[in-house]
């Protein structure tokens, strides 16, 4: 896709690739499942509008960037490499856009080292144990998250990759139930997809985060400090009200976990990838909390 700057630095062990635009005070934005990072092609040119220096990596294991040697995918590396991005791109901290796992990793890198985390916004996934008691609880956000449990079979590779992936297509058409997306950004993304390792890079992001022998026994420590920690930066989350991925229900409470100030906005008439659904919303409310000063 042609109108964005393309880049790579070396963070954390892997090499990134990145699309940006705009110059200006760093904006870090991490996409999540099925996505790549030209989720995010309508916030670049908006945030470069606004002064920013806007950022969108292919997360790790997502072609053009690398598959990881180590082949860890489980969040608290999420985090850290989010953190080591803002020191790699030359900015000692960063806002951050996250959405789905973009968002796990962005709340992640604000636990971790929230004095390079000047404001967070996320979407799509909130944080804290309202998520972790649907899973355990609740009927209706266990059959939404099905497919992570699914995720688990070695079956899944051959099925999220059978009839050129016509299984990501049915995951963006349930999770955004409405919203016609465009025909040249799904060929996009099955392209990112069809690249060798990929798929089996994505789907290890689930296996690492329900299956203990998958995870790195050296971060223990830190996937419990960012797993239910607060966050101590000021933060915005969106949410579709007709996200059928993850229910707007799980957005209850989480601000008992945000001590800086968290601003929750549930996005009318759209599903999980509301950004892509409201652009013109989001962008607008994104900026307005990006240039609103810090309280001290």
């Amino acid at each position: 896709m042609a109108g964005f700057r393309r880049g790579a630095v070396q963070a954390n062990g892997v090499r990134f690739a990145t699309i940006e635009a705009g110059d200006g005070p760093l904006v870090l934005c991490l996409h999540g499942f099925p996505d790549h990072a030209y989720s995010f092609r309508h916030q670049l040119p908006a945030l470069a509008a606004a002064r920013f220096r806007a950022v969108a990596p292919f997360m790790r294991g997502y072609a053009p960037t690398e598959i990881p040697p180590d082949g860890r995918y489980q969040s608290a590396v999420l985090a850290q490499d989010t953190l080591a991005l803002i020191d790699a791109l030359g900015y000692s901290s960063a806002s951050i856009f996250g959405h789905d796992w973009g968002a796990i990793a962005a709340n992640g890198a604000a636990i971790l080292a929230p004095e390079k985390v000047s404001k967070l916004a996320t979407a799509a996934v909130p944080h804290g144990p309202s998520v972790l008691n649907a899973f355990l609880s609740d009927y209706d956000q266990q059959r939404r998250s099905w497919y992570m449990f699914f995720f688990q079979s070695p079956f899944a590779d051959a099925a999220v990759a059978h009839d050129n992936f016509r299984f990501i297509e049915r995951l963006w058409q349930d999770w955004s139930p409405g919203w016609h997306y465009p025909a040249e950004e799904m060929t996009a993304l099955k392209e990112t997809f069809g690249a060798p390792g990929v798929l089996q890079a994505a789907l290890g992001y689930y296996r690492a985060t329900l299956n203990p022998a998958n995870q790195d026994p050296a971060l223990a420590e830190i996937q419990t400090q960012i797993s239910m920690s607060p966050v101590t930066v000021p933060s915005l989350v969106f949410h579709g009200a007709r996200d059928g991925c993850m229910s707007v229900d799980l957005l209850e409470g989480m601000e008992a976990l945000f001590p800086a100030g968290l601003r929750k906005v549930v996005v009318e008439e759209a599903g999980h990838f509301l950004h892509q659904e409201k652009p013109d919303e989001v962008n607008r409310i994104l900026i307005e909390f990006l240039r609103k000063p810090v309280s001290s």
